[in-house]
């Protein structure tokens, strides 16, 4: 069997601040503090964005939608996501799998995992069970224990069609 296989991690970090929406996996989750950011701020999503792009050596999440442009005003970035997807659907690969790992000190994600895993499967077309969605704390250190910010890491799996 010829299979091309390429895998891709990703990472991103915003800010918390008080009286924002905090939005993560594609769902709006009651908080006090939500993402600084151009766009939602969907760490999970830009991040797992990131992870696509990179598998296939195309750069990054801020290339392709930029934090200058007004397109992306506080844009939902499941609409980020689709656009990146298509673009991989377009280079003739699909998703394997994609392991993402959420860190922050609140509020509690684990009531959600199981929707944002579903939500982020359906806008890219593939099954929720090659999604996984984790979330840890760390231990009230750094900046995400100090709840200054929320931080997310991606990994894809991608085979050629």
């Amino acid at each position: 069997m010829n299979c091309e296989l390429r895998i891709g991690n990703g990472y991103d970090v915003h800010r918390l601040a008080p009286g924002l929406k905090l939005t993560l996996g594609g769902l709006e989750i009651a908080h006090s503090k939500g993402c600084v950011a151009h766009s939602d701020g969907d760490v999970l999503i830009h991040a797992l964005c990131d992870a696509l792009l990179g598998a296939l050596a195309m750069g990054d999440i801020g290339h392709h939608f930029p934090d200058t442009s007004s397109e992306f005003k506080g844009i939902d970035s499941k609409i980020l996501l689709k656009r990146t997807y298509d673009m991989i659907l377009g280079r003739g690969y699909s998703l394997v799998n994609a392991d993402l790992t959420l860190l922050l000190q609140a509020p509690k994600v684990a009531p959600y995992i199981e929707q944002m895993r579903s939500t982020l499967a359906s806008v890219m077309g593939v099954g929720v069970d090659a999604v996984s969605v984790k979330a840890t704390t760390e231990e009230r250190l750094g900046f995400t224990g100090r709840e200054e910010g929320v931080a997310a890491y991606a990994v894809v799996l991608l085979a050629k069609n």
